[in-house]
């Protein structure tokens, strides 16, 4: 029962979880943050490929793999 109560009172390790703890909210901010801008950095680049296709003469349609999107 003695080694129990030793237990409850040690505090090692607390400062540790204290810092996993921020470190996931800063990941999960990160996370946050970067899929909003990915999906702005998308559209931009999307409109751009539009353009440039629409520029030259063709008709601009995405594909999954970014190949042959813009036809003649």
């Amino acid at each position: 029962m003695l080694w129990f109560s030793s237990f409850l009172k040690d505090e090692t390790g607390a400062t540790a979880i204290e810092y996993g703890l921020i470190a996931s909210l800063v990941a999960i901010a990160g996370i946050v943050a970067f899929t909003a801008t990915g999906n702005t950095i998308l559209t931009a680049f999307t409109n751009i490929s539009d353009d440039f296709c629409t520029a030259v003469g063709g008709n601009f349609t995405i594909t999954a793999t970014g190949e042959d999107s813009c036809t003649y």
